[in-house]
């Protein structure tokens, strides 16, 4: 089965970026602009999925009013005479289809998606998680993980190799080799080990390519200590009965949920535009830093 449905979870509470974050979603904060959850949306359509499903919580009606229609706005714009941003504002809601459904309560990755099941039904389906900016110049990441699931059929996770120092901070898995060119099947997966602890230095990204029973094993995960779901447990179980690959994308990955991240991806994303890049790039120099 093609996959055409992608789940965005997208119900935290952003505590990183507090207080820029106590009214507005994390999601909407700027990059540069266009805001975080845009350029991941992006990332999605361009790899041919045709509907998003945003797992939402309080306070993130900002999400869903960017991705809708603003009536008043094309109105004003057309009435300028403005339409190259008229176009720009009607591609955004144009995209691919929308839809949403409420994480009421806090309880973790796995829970969210779970609350997706309905909608996504008995397909294989992709999750973007929006802290995670990931720069491709050829094929997005999230398709590159379409590609080889096409190949094997069975889960695939985006992984990275990371500093042994920030190993602590991620989801890592134990891998086997395939022989095939950054492919390995998972032989387990452990959330932020010690160092001196982990299976290997490849970090768990936030693009996933899941198989419809997932769920099953997400509804039978009891929540951990913090009273979360974690998917990496269910995860674990699901690879009893099936296999599952870790795949190291093409790209570069920022993380955007932590500040110094968000920091690195405003300022290579802006050099990286026609418009701005040249005289940014002047600009930083001036600074003689």
């Amino acid at each position: 089965m093609k996959i055409t449905k992608a789940v965005f979870p997208v119900a935290g509470m952003g505590t990183r970026f507090l207080p820029a974050t106590k009214a507005s979603p994390k999601e909407m904060l700027p990059l540069v602009d266009k805001p975080l959850i845009q350029y991941v949306v992006e990332e999605a359509v361009e790899a041919g999925i045709k509907e998003i499903i945003l797992v939402t919580g309080r306070n993130k009606n900002a999400i869903e009013d960017h991705f809708d229609r603003s009536v008043e706005l094309e109105l004003l714009l057309e009435s300028k005479g403005n339409s190259e941003l008229l176009n720009l504002v009607r591609d955004i809601s144009d995209m691919c289809d929308f839809c949403y459904i409420r994480q009421k309560e806090p309880k973790g990755l796995g829970h969210a998606i779970l609350r997706a099941r309905d909608i996504v039904g008995d397909e294989p389906f992709a999750v973007l998680l929006g802290d995670d900016i990931i720069y491709s110049e050829n094929t997005p990441a999230i398709r590159q993980l379409i590609e080889v699931y096409e190949k094997v059929t069975a889960p695939v996770i985006a992984v990275e190799k990371v500093p042994e120092e920030a190993v602590s901070a991620y989801g890592v898995i134990d891998p086997e080799p395939t022989g095939e060119d950054g492919l390995s099947r998972i032989r387990g997966m452990v959330e932020k080990p010690p160092a001196d602890k982990a299976p290997s230095n490849l970090a768990i990204i936030g693009r996933y390519i899941l198989t419809p029973d997932i769920f099953d094993y997400i509804e039978r995960t009891e929540p951990d200590s913090k009273g979360e779901i974690q998917l990496t447990t269910a995860l674990n179980a699901l690879l009893a009965k099936t296999p599952a690959y870790g795949y190291e994308f093409s790209g570069v990955r920022y993380d955007a949920g932590d500040k110094l991240g968000f920091l690195k991806a405003t300022v290579e994303y802006a050099l990286r535009r026609r418009d701005l890049g040249g005289r940014f790039m002047e600009y930083l120099k001036g600074l003689g830093l």
